[in-house]
């Protein structure tokens, strides 16, 4: 049995639908993140979940129970749970009674109250925060105050709405590393919402990728990045190379596509004549000077029409028939001698490559 359920969930607003017949299913102790762009519904889903607001169809289950079933299972399925906004808000007083605030609310004792603010703070690197007034904090640090006051209270479930949104990048690093750090040392449930592809990917088991109100696909960050369900998919996950072709032939699902009058061979199964889009991964491509010999089954001839350096990679644009983008390492780009208009090969295997009916 999941422990929390969403059963055919809609919730409508001035006559629109936010969302879409939602059903999900997720297990105690999983790390489960939403994905989307900007308007997706991921913050309108993370309310339903801890129990902020009500749906306009379908249900919520946590652990099996209903939580429409009665306002007093409802308040104590709610305290089951922490919430920390995309812009959390903190009281005017200092960071020790902002983390109190929860545990004061339950009537904890003074003695286990101070142990257990104390150790909280510890946990996310405000000890010494602890009279500060939390107004005065950097974004970063107030992000921090929010979550440790929503971990104090020992929640079962831990919802997060774009926990770095709006930090920057060390900041965010530095949340990204709490967050770790309290899965790693609490029983707890994280449900989290994030645009951040690659942050799903680092910190989640399981993404849900969420596209106008619906759920267009669930699976392993892996299977999600790698093997994305249609197009618009594959654009929002990061594939940049998407190129349109035609199957040509298929024989024991080794594919050709031809593309614009290049051949590609892959591993899928379509039909002869079927429209389709092939993704390949940058860091999938090889560069070389000259044809290699290796059980790669696709070794294209291009010339490079533009380099830029992003840290320790270099991006590569190449003209082979197409335009095709290629992610190598810095040092190779420099031992290549790779810059506009040089001659270089192109090469991926067949079965790195994603192939997707075009509609």
């Amino acid at each position: 049995m999941a422990f929390i359920e969403t059963v055919d969930l809609w919730q409508k607003r001035d006559d629109r639908d936010i969302l879409r017949s939602v059903n999900l299913r997720i297990g105690r102790g999983e790390v489960f993140a939403l994905i989307g762009p900007t308007g997706a519904g991921k913050t309108t889903l993370l309310r339903l979940i801890n129990l902020l607001d009500r749906p306009s169809l379908g249900k919520i289950l946590i652990d099996g129970a209903d939580a429409a079933a009665s306002e007093k299972a409802r308040l104590e399925m709610r305290r089951r749970m922490a919430f920390v906004l995309q812009k959390p808000v903190v009281f005017n007083t200092s960071v020790y009674d902002n983390v109190a605030y929860g545990l004061r609310w339950r009537g904890v004792g003074k003695r286990k109250l101070a142990e257990k603010i104390e150790s909280t703070l510890e946990m996310v690197g405000l000890a010494e925060y602890r009279k500060r007034n939390a107004r005065t904090l950097s974004g970063g640090e107030v992000q921090r105050v929010a979550i440790a006051r929503a971990i104090a209270v020992d929640p079962e479930v831990l919802l997060l709405d774009e926990p770095t949104a709006n930090l920057d990048p060390v900041s965010a690093s530095k949340i990204e590393d709490l967050i770790t750090e309290i899965i790693k040392q609490n029983a707890i449930t994280v449900i989290m919402a994030t645009h951040d592809m690659s942050q799903g990917q680092r910190l989640a088991d399981r993404i849900s990728v969420l596209f106008d109100g619906k759920i267009v696909q669930t699976g392993g960050a892996r299977e999600i990045f790698t093997s994305p369900r249609n197009v618009e998919i594959a654009e929002f996950v990061g594939v940049e190379n998407i190129i349109d072709g035609v199957v040509v032939s298929n024989e024991g699902k080794m594919l050709t596509v031809d593309v614009g009058g290049t051949e590609i061979e892959s591993v899928a199964d379509f039909d002869v004549g079927e429209e389709v889009s092939v993704c390949i991964r940058p860091e999938d491509v090889t560069i070389a000077l000259s044809k290699l010999s290796s059980s790669a089954r696709n070794s294209l001839a291009g010339k490079v029409t533009r380099t830029a350096i992003d840290g320790p990679f270099c991006r590569v644009e190449v003209d082979c028939g197409f335009p095709l983008i290629a992610l190598v390492t810095k040092k190779s780009a420099e031992e290549l001698e790779l810059k506009k208009g040089r001659e270089i090969y192109a090469t991926f295997k067949a079965v790195s490559i994603h192939v997707i009916k075009r509609h």
